[in-house]
């Protein structure tokens, strides 16, 4: 039989149990068991694809084109044994959406429909669908306990506890254990009346874990076991790290999954932590140290390039680099120029939406592509790139994307549907006018050009990798685009759509149409962003080679700033 572990959150939200739940899965893979994790989302939107990167962060989208949160980014970084799907996340919404569809089509029979049993049976039957053919599934409910909008969520962890047996279930509540400085000393109460509301609906945690700002003391754990009924020994100390990838190890040595696996019964391995291992000592003890930037336009909330800048950190790893990340927004560059960009040794240009910004990106673009500064551009980074070549290099002065200019006299972006029909190219429909609108989803097949950087980096003609976007490459202007220099390193299964440009004659300027991000993890960083960080490195290794040569050669009392001018 599956058995499930439960995570919920107390006192204040964001303490981390995205992490603390993938970090719990990573220790009890390694192991050996297969694991699964599931999200429950509060909200009551039905899935996170329309909602404002502002407030809820970024949209990660599985291999099976499921529009997602951000935490299943981190289920994904965090083990190996499952992929995430559609399965894997759920909210509120969507179960409501779902019971007024069946009532709506007669499977209630007319009976009174209610939030017990038909709210909690839609949800304990999702919960089910996720564990077969695992061992264990750690289910995540989002949100705070005491919240109004996470009791049904409760309520069916509540009852599937009672049919499965208390020996197949096991709660983990995640709470925060405050330091208040003009008391001088850490304060209980908080923790205590969380697990106080979630016995008031019948759960009692088997594990508390305790967030703070330093290690727990012995008495102050010893305070927590005694008032919330939970073994001493069942209180885990999880004080702030450095980095979230040194959790798995932070958690196995406070000896969590032994009391996990205790406590269900289990008989396994002692877990392997090697890779860890190896990757914190990646991220303690870097090489040498390099600046990027990341000319994005949703910069008030960061979370809104999460798997973005998590791949980066893994890319450093692999190349044992300290990797700083200079946030530009992209409204500044339009603004102001490329100032912010003079001395960072790559630009990124991510994914996005809309007009706001777009300009800025394509001079992001222009600037690494001019000054030879090595470039990866990621969705809207690779329209930014080819839409700045087709003005600057093509000659093409008001080329654009339909996404910002619909009236554009040269759309060498734009929805196929748009493109087809305004160049007149109907031989190459071929079955594309069904993309028409509509946003190309999921895990698709690109078939690289054996000549290509993508190809070394990949070290194979094809990859599958993730879309979500809606506008391509005008195959109209590919010729022109191609005859200036600019080579088309990747194509969709069928050689129908550009998935990847790169500029051969520049040290590294590569431009994706998919979100690589979304397949990256600590312990196999992406090929992309492994090459993209490379060429950094080395970008950066001729700069210092050249200011040390300028420094060997500049007039005693010569700044070296002047010197490099001169």
């Amino acid at each position: 039989m599956t058995q499930y572990i439960f995570v919920t959150g107390g006192v204040v939200s964001s303490l981390g149990k995205g992490i603390v739940t993938a970090s719990l899965a990573a220790v009890l893979e390694a192991r050996s068991l297969k694991v699964n994790i599931l999200k429950m989302d509060p909200y009551i939107n039905v899935d996170p694809g329309t909602m404002s990167p502002f407030q809820h962060g970024e949209v990660f989208v599985t291999a099976d084109g499921a529009e997602t949160d951000l935490d299943l980014g981190h289920y994904e970084r965090f083990i190996r044994g499952a992929r995430m799907s559609q399965k894997n996340n759920f909210t509120t919404g969507s179960v409501y959406d779902e019971v007024i569809r069946k009532e709506r089509r007669g499977d209630y029979l007319g009976r009174t429909v209610q939030v017990i049993p038909h709210i909690t049976d839609e949800i304990k039957r999702r919960i089910h669908a996720v564990g077969e053919g695992f061992e264990l599934v750690i289910v995540e409910i989002g949100g705070t306990v005491g919240d109004i909008e996470s009791q049904p969520f409760l309520e069916a962890a509540r009852q599937l506890r009672l049919e499965i047996g208390v020996r197949n279930t096991l709660f983990i509540h995640l709470t925060l254990v405050p330091w208040l400085k003009t008391a001088g000393e850490i304060k209980t109460k908080p923790t205590q009346h969380s697990v106080r509301d979630l016995r008031s609906i019948g759960l009692q945690p088997d594990v508390l874990i305790c967030r703070s700002a330093e290690t727990l003391t012995e008495d102050v754990r010893r305070k927590i076991a005694l008032f919330t009924s939970v073994e001493e020994r069942a209180v885990i100390s999880l004080p702030d790290a450095p980095s979230i990838y040194q959790v798995p190890v932070m958690l196995n040595e406070q000896s969590l999954d032994d009391i996990v696996i205790e406590k269900l019964g289990r008989d396994c391995a002692s877990a392997n932590l090697s890779e860890w291992r190896r990757v914190t000592d990646a991220l303690e003890h870097p090489e040498r140290t390099i600046e990027i930037a990341i000319v994005g336009k949703y910069l008030d909330l960061l979370d809104a390039y999460k798997s973005l800048s998590e791949a980066i950190i893994h890319a450093g790893i692999e190349n044992r680099t300290q990797v700083d990340v200079r946030y530009v927004d992209a409204e500044e560059i339009e603004r102001d120029g490329c100032g912010a960009l003079q001395d960072v040794h790559a630009v990124l240009v991510p994914g996005g939406f809309g007009p706001r910004g777009f300009e800025g990106m394509i001079r992001a673009a222009e600037f690494a592509r001019e000054n030879d500064v090595p470039y990866l551009g990621i969705c809207y980074g690779l329209h930014a790139a080819v839409v700045g070549f087709a003005r600057q290099v093509v000659g093409l002065d008001n080329a654009n994307t339909t996404e910002v200019n619909p009236n554009t006299r040269d759309p060498v972006i734009g929805l196929v549907s748009e493109w087809l029909d305004r160049t007149g190219r109907t031989e190459q429909r071929n079955g594309d006018e069904d993309l028409g609108g509509t946003m190309r989803l999921g895990e698709q097949r690109c078939l690289l050009d054996a000549s290509s950087i993508a190809s070394e980096l990949y070290g194979q003609t094809y990859t599958m990798e993730r879309h979500r976007h809606r506008y391509e490459v005008n195959n109209g202007y590919v010729p022109a685009l191609v005859e200036h220099g600019m080579a088309v390193a990747g194509r969709s299964d069928g050689d129908r759509l550009v998935e990847m440009i790169e500029i051969p004659e520049l040290q590294w300027f590569v431009a994706c149409q998919f979100h690589p991000e979304f397949n990256s993890s600590p312990r196999d960083s992406h090929p992309l962003f492994r090459g993209f960080i490379a060429a950094a490195n080395r970008h950066a290794d001729a700069q210092r080679a050249q200011l040390a040569g300028v420094a060997h050669m500049a007039p005693p009392g010569v700044p070296l700033e002047q010197a490099v001018g001169d």
